[in-house]
């Protein structure tokens, strides 16, 4: 794990129910600097136990504390969405305990914002850590259980009762966090029914059924009103099935039980094995989670648990909500179509014959013309223009208020800032066509454009170069060259890691060594 400065650390909204053990993780890793929480006993407790660390009453100062670079947040569910927005505005990472809001337009805009001022956004789906997950991923992935039939989960307890959440947003996130990541397919179909036996608004006991395109098929039973704890994970392949038990003891968690069915004629016949027990390490997985934000800030590595994660857990639980309001009617899982390889905000606007990378997104008021093609790995921003036939290569970052026109290719893990514009006719006339008179521009891999930047057309930014905020180009960019002004022009070099270099300097990170 990567560790933060002595002087950045993480504050923690809420230190109640849960929040005590985001308390102790935090604090064993050694960046815990302060708790936000009013609460007279809460503060008694941490004065006694956590003498070190610093104790406020409200959000606002955690988020002007210099020492505090990161927020992990674990407060009640409907204060999380004001709350990331809040801390991301502040200019700090953010980790929130599930979900990630209760909005999903909220949820796209928190993720948005979270790109456009470069801060991490993490979600505490907890058994995305835990190391019997990873094996069991791990067993699927290999194909060892074979085809995936079915999975079921049951979550259950006679544990805390809850009244600002019903049991579904309390205890079934965890659950289809796990299905959704094991199967990577997003279902197609929810139905889902209810119990209201302690108040008739919140709902006690939840059944869940989940229909993917695969054939797969998917329940969650989740309940507080339960005898005994039971929180286990049954996943039915035509090879092996098998089981993770989180209340058994390590050594037999996950269980692999090699049953399958043989056809004797036209008539099944079950052939039954002996169970047999994976081994498994064993850490703490909330240990694990926190290490895993805390590496994540230092390194700026995405999260294993992001906010696109979040979000498509939040898109199912409110198809459930609906399913559970309408009576158990099937409702869609997802109008929007969140289980394309990409995600194109409903604002956008992407015309036919547009090609878009897996894993690329593209942000509010965007428009993508025909013929354009998106890289994989793309982030493009608010308010973009691309095309018509523009090409734009894997990895690269649009942000917003780009305008990026006929005749220009980016080619991979180009940076392109606020408000930059390219053209492509050198001397325009309203009154004259000249769309056949375009010159063309090419910007070379990992070249850098700056905030308010005018690439005039006809140029070449070749490779790693780096253009100031607002300069004019008129004319091409040497490889590594720092260029500013109106027109642009060269006043140093620049390596890999975007590091102003001397005449003769060389890079200690990437080795560059500038000319």
């Amino acid at each position: 794990m990567e560790i933060l400065s002595p002087n950045a650390g993480v504050a923690l909204i809420g230190a109640g129910y849960w929040g005590r053990n985001l308390v102790r993780n935090f604090h064993s890793i050694g960046v815990l600097k302060a708790v936000v929480d009013p609460s007279p006993p809460v503060q008694e407790w941490l004065k006694r136990d956590y003498p070190d660390i610093k104790i406020m009453d409200a959000l606002a100062q955690a988020l002007t504390d210099e020492s505090v670079r990161g927020i992990a947040i674990a407060t009640p569910a409907e204060t999380h969405g004001n709350i990331v927005r809040e801390a991301l505005l502040a200019g700090k990472d953010v980790y929130v305990e599930k979900p990630l809001c209760l909005s999903e337009r909220e949820g796209e805009e928190l993720i948005s914002l979270a790109e456009e001022c470069g801060k991490i956004l993490m979600v505490g789906h907890l058994l995305w850590y835990h190391p019997v997950l990873e094996a069991l991923h791990n067993l699927i992935k290999e194909g060892r259980l074979g085809r995936i039939r079915y999975i079921y989960s049951h979550r259950l307890n006679m544990g805390k009762l809850r009244r600002e959440e019903n049991v579904l947003w309390s205890f079934a996130p965890h659950d289809v966090s796990i299905i959704l990541g094991l199967l990577e397919e997003f279902p197609e179909e929810i139905q889902a029914h209810s119990g209201n036996y302690l108040h008739q608004k919140i709902a006690d006991v939840t059944v869940s059924l989940l229909s993917f395109p695969s054939g797969v098929k998917a329940h969650i039973f989740v309940s507080w009103l339960h005898p005994f704890k039971e929180q286990k994970l049954v996943i039915v392949g035509d090879q092996q099935m098998a089981v993770f038990d989180d209340t058994l003891p390590w050594e037999r968690k996950l269980a692999l039980y090699p049953h399958k069915v043989e056809w004797r004629g036209k008539i099944p016949e079950a052939v039954k094995a002996e169970c047999q027990y994976v081994d498994v390490p064993q850490y703490e997985p909330l240990r694990a989670e926190c290490e895993h934000f805390v590496h994540c800030m230092a390194t700026r590595q995405r999260p294993k648990t992001d906010g696109y994660e979040g979000l498509r857990v939040l898109k199912v639980l409110n198809a459930c909500q609906k399913a559970i309001e309408t009576g158990g009617k099937i409702v869609p899982a997802d109008e929007s179509g969140a289980d394309q390889p990409y995600f194109i905000h409903p604002t956008a606007i992407v015309d036919d014959g547009v090609t878009i990378g897996k894993g690329s997104k593209v942000w509010h008021f965007s428009h993508i013309l025909r013929e354009s093609e998106i890289g994989p790995e793309c982030n493009i921003g608010q308010n973009v223009v691309i095309g018509p036939s523009v090409t734009i290569g894997r990895n690269c970052k649009i942000q917003n208020n780009v305008s990026i026109y006929e005749g220009v290719t980016l080619e991979d893990f180009v940076f392109v800032g606020p408000s930059a514009v390219f053209t492509n006719v050198y001397n325009p006339r309203a009154e004259i066509p000249r769309m056949k008179e375009l010159r063309t521009t090419l910007v070379k891999r990992g070249a850098t454009i700056g905030a308010n930047a005018t690439i005039i057309c006809g140029v070449t930014i070749e490779e790693y170069a780096f253009i100031g905020a607002g300069a004019v180009v008129t004319k091409d960019v040497p490889a590594h060259a720092l260029v500013v002004g109106n027109p642009a022009r060269q006043i140093g070099w620049i390596c890999k890691c975007g590091h102003k270099l001397a005449q003769g300097q060389q890079c200690t990170r990437c080795g560059y060594h500038a000319p």
